[in-house]
């Protein structure tokens, strides 16, 4: 493990004073004239961006290398986010995803799951100028006063506790804020919003996960979750939800995004949607062109027993061209983002939206939206289109902070319960083929 001594109060301090130069310096138009409120706003209240797969994209593209490699300013092509990013898009807060393939078998998710945990970690101990582990609100608001970036992290898929109360624990314990209670795929307790459901929702173990999630103060991201899942969630939740990365269904019908319906429940439960980048979510023409085309590759090419020209893949790449050319990629642009920020805070309230990139899991990006430093523009649009500072500070951090201050509260109101023991089978009964 690469470890990092710390410097002298005075040393971290001249880091801090040159760090804050660079705190307040947006990749904006420094004519903009909402540009010095928008400072004022963040100075107060810190942005938190609720899902970013930095934590993964290390792992994936720099194998090794990631515990000692300097993180500072990384290629832009190859990553979203890097230290020089993050101060330009003024940020005071990340929830990292510690996520993990929903394809690999349970016990090789949770041991993935601690690796990107010490990964984060070791990120926080080497670099404790700019970043500082957190989990409380409280924590947060004192890591943003210290000029550092808040440092949380979420479990993006139930599968990762390989149906263990003991493994959830176990993540609570190591500071893991957040659990996405599926991720891709249906899992033996709940159902996934891209994969055949199987449950209607949840299942009494699905609900009693719930349960223990609100007694350890966690919280319950229902992001890739369907939405018989979203809805028995709200209902067995006695804490605030969280939408981490997720979209308005309104403005894009994936099934990803979030139902007007369900935006009203969030309301009543007091939790949170933090709005999607990816072009898929938030562009409608941007989705249907993706499946068409998607369908298209394979019809063309379907190895090993079908497809309109299967052998001949300069044939099939040539029709694919083809297409391509006569149905080009329709834009995703900032101000389509802007939309469904606007569209979440008119149906559930300006209290129960907020910021989740997914920066650095996506293969494409928005125009204006190509990395971390992107958030002052999102911002000044939302300025531009007649945002008080109060609605601009609730969506930039205020919400979320309100939120993980709500679940503490609920955690403590449960300190007394006994710890949730049992298994799927106990809860659910035997399996039925």
């Amino acid at each position: 493990m690469h470890k990092i001594r710390f410097a002298a109060q005075a040393a971290i301090a001249a880091t801090l004073l040159a760090t804050a130069s660079t705190l307040f310096a947006a990749p904006a138009d420094p004519n903009d004239p909402n540009l010095p409120r928008l400072r004022k706003v963040l100075k107060a209240t810190p942005l938190i961006d609720g899902h970013n797969d930095w934590a993964e994209v290390l792992a994936e593209k720099a194998g090794e290398k990631r515990w000692t490699m300097d993180l500072h300013s990384l290629d832009h092509d190859a990553y979203d986010t890097d230290i020089e990013r993050i101060r330009q898009g003024l940020m005071g807060g990340q929830f990292w995803s510690v996520y993990v393939s929903a394809g690999l078998p349970p016990a090789e998710q949770v041991e993935d799951t601690l690796d990107q945990i010490d990964l984060v970690k070791s990120i926080v101990r080497r670099y404790p100028a700019d970043f500082a582990l957190t989990r409380t609100a409280a924590e947060v608001r004192a890591a943003h006063k210290a000029g550092k970036i808040a440092s949380m992290m979420g479990a993006e898929g139930g599968g990762q506790i390989d149906e263990s109360f003991s493994v959830l624990r176990a993540y609570a314990a190591l500071g893991v804020g957040y659990l996405t209670l599926t991720h891709s795929k249906t899992i033996s307790w709940a159902d996934s919003a891209t994969d055949n459901p199987q449950h209607d929702g949840l299942t009494p173990f699905g609900v009693a996960v719930v349960h223990e999630l609100n007694r350890l103060g966690m919280l319950v991201d229902l992001s890739h979750v369907s939405e018989a899942t979203m809805l028995d969630a709200l209902a067995a939740s006695k804490a605030p939800i969280i939408f981490s990365h997720s979209s308005a269904r309104a403005l894009c019908d994936h099934s990803r995004n979030v139902s007007d319906a369900v935006l009203s429940k969030v309301a009543g439960n007091g939790g949170i949607v933090m709005v999607n980048f990816a072009p898929q979510y938030v562009s409608e023409a941007r989705r249907v062109w993706g499946a068409e085309r998607g369908a298209l590759s394979a019809l063309y090419n379907q190895p090993p027993l079908g497809g309109l020209y299967i052998g001949e893949p300069e044939r099939a790449k040539a029709a694919l061209a083809k297409w391509d050319a006569e149905h080009p990629k329709p834009v995703v642009t900032l101000a389509m983002v802007a939309d469904h920020v606007d569209h979440i805070a008119k149906v559930a309230g300006y209290d129960h939206v907020g910021l989740g990139g997914d920066y650095d899991g996506l293969g494409e990006l928005p125009q204006g939206m190509e990395g971390v430093e992107s958030y002052p523009a999102l911002l000044l649009e939302l300025m531009k289109r007649g945002w008080s500072d109060e609605n601009i500070a609730k969506l930039a951090g205020g919400n979320i902070l309100r939120v993980m201050a709500a679940a503490e509260k609920v955690a403590a109101s449960l300190a007394n319960e006994p710890p949730a023991t049992g298994s799927v089978a106990t809860f659910d009964g035997p399996a039925t083929k």
